[in-house]
């Protein structure tokens, strides 16, 4: 079994084709999709798509730290009302984002710290963005930090001692995609020193396709040659790899 640890199926780019990608999904061994939120808008297509596929696709609640904006502390009553009213995989996809844009950066910082919040009064893992935050991201994370906090740092990109800090961190694991097949990412490297005992694996689907696919629409199915790039660098079977990877989800989502 490969676990998807952080897919956006419900989103308008599979909506011509989504059962067919699920479908082709299972057939390559994916069968476990957790799909984080984004913000309000997206939330009926997210809560369809788990309604249609209960056993196999988990829905998330959170606000994106790239929809955070002027109206966000109303955005956050509707993540703290959902997360009420039904059951969820984990509070996602939350965290900090400085690549785009840096207007929003504390009210990003009050999101984050707030949805944290949300978490462990649910007792709920994270599904935290960091991109070109790092160390923003790990100040509030270890100001908020509780006994039986988990979680996954999604699409790691940092280094092996960023690596390192969040693993001390506890429960976390490290997000692993696409862009290890990418050449000169450097995630070769990392994961050659901090190998996959605590990767999960994930694809961002529709974005960061792996090669051979690389700039074209992203999906489960993909996650093979991501697997196949992680035996590749470790030694580890391909087996070896998925059997490790699907315990990791397993122990941060509990299902």
């Amino acid at each position: 079994m490969i676990i998807d640890t952080h897919t956006h199926l419900y989103l308008p780019e599979f909506d011509a084709d989504r059962d067919l990608i699920i479908r082709r999904a299972m057939e390559a061994g994916v069968n476990r999709f957790y799909m984080p939120n984004i913000d309000g808008d997206s939330i009926p297509a997210l809560f369809m798509l788990a309604d249609q596929y209960p056993e196999s696709c988990f829905p998330m609640m959170g606000l994106h730290p790239c929809s955070v904006a002027n109206r966000y502390a109303e955005d956050l009553k509707v993540v703290e009302y959902w997360l009420g009213k039904r059951k969820f995989s984990a509070v996602g996809e939350i965290g900090i984002d400085l690549y785009w844009d840096k207007t929003y950066y504390e009210q990003q910082k009050d999101a984050f710290r707030h949805q944290l919040r949300l978490a462990r009064r649910y007792s709920l893992p994270v599904v935290i963005h960091t991109r070109n935050s790092f160390e923003e991201t790990y100040q509030v994370i270890r100001e908020e930090r509780w006994d039986g906090m988990r979680g996954i740092f999604h699409c790691f990109s940092g280094s092996a001692d960023q690596a390192r800090r969040v693993l001390e961190l506890g429960c976390f694991m490290l997000g692993i995609g696409g862009v290890i097949t990418f050449r000169n990412s450097g995630l070769d490297k990392l994961i050659g020193e901090v190998g996959v005992a605590s990767v999960v694996l994930e694809t961002d689907a529709p974005y960061l396709a792996p090669v051979p696919h690389r700039g074209k629409r992203n999906e489960p199915a993909f996650l093979t040659h991501v697997v196949a790039r992680l035996s590749e660098i470790t030694g580890k079977t391909a087996a070896e790899v998925t059997t490790l990877t699907s315990e990791n989800a397993l122990k941060i989502f509990g299902k």
